[in-house]
C-alpha cells in the first residue's frame, strides 16, 4: 500500500470562519458561532479570547450575559490574510492530490490495470475521479471480488491498495 499524508488547516479555517461570522453579525452568541463553525462552545471561547488578545476583535458587554463582538481594522486585515493563505493551502492540496493520484495511477497502469475502484467520500476522492478521467482510467463503482486496485481516501490520506493486498484491508 502506498500513501500520502497532507497537513491540516483546521485552525486557519476556524479562525477565518469566526472572523467572517463576527463581521456579518456582531451580536452573534458564542453558541451560534460554535454551531456555525462546527466546534465546541469552549473551543469557540478559546478562539475568541485569542482573537481578542491579538487585537483582532473587541468585546463590548451589552447586558449582563450579552456581548457584542466588533472586528477591528487589524481583524479585517487578518481575515483577508487568512483568506489568501487558506486559498493558497487549498490550491497546494489540490495540486499535491492530483500529482499523487497521477503517480498512483501510473503505478496501477504499470501493473497492467486500466480500471480502479474509488473508496471514500470527500473532495479528494472527487479529485482522484477527475484524474482518472483525465488519464483514461475507468472508475468501477464496485469491486466485489477485489480484483481491481483501490484508491482510498481516509481524511487527507490518499492510498492505492493493490488487489493482492485488498483482502488484508477489507472488513
Amino acid at each position: 500500500m502506498e500513501e500520502m499524508q497532507f497537513g491540516t488547516t483546521d485552525s486557519m479555517a476556524h479562525t477565518l470562519k469566526l472572523l467572517e461570522h463576527i463581521q456579518d453579525n456582531p451580536d452573534i452568541t458564542q453558541a451560534d458561532l460554535a454551531a456555525r463553525v462546527g466546534i465546541a462552545i469552549g473551543t469557540a471561547n478559546w478562539y475568541l479570547k485569542r482573537l481578542t488578545a491579538k487585537g483582532f476583535v473587541k468585546v463590548k458587554q451589552l447586558q449582563r450575559r450579552r456581548l457584542r463582538y466588533i472586528i477591528t481594522p487589524q481583524g479585517i486585515a487578518e481575515r483577508s490574510r487568512l483568506a489568501v493563505s487558506y486559498l493558497e493551502v487549498s490550491m497546494r492540496l489540490y495540486r499535491e492530490t492530483r500529482a499523487e493520484a497521477q503517480r498512483l495511477l501510473a503505478h496501477a497502469r504499470a501493473s497492467g490495470y486500466d480500471s480502479v475502484h474509488l473508496e471514500g467520500q470527500s473532495d479528494l476522492i472527487d479529485i482522484c475521479r477527475l484524474t482518472c478521467l483525465e488519464q483514461g482510467v475507468t472508475v468501477q463503482e464496485r469491486n466485489p471480488d477485489g480484483h481491481l486496485p483501490e484508491f482510498r481516501v481516509d481524511g487527507t490520506t490518499l492510498s492505492l491498495i493493490s488487489p493482492e493486498n485488498t483482502s488484508d484491508h477489507r472488513d
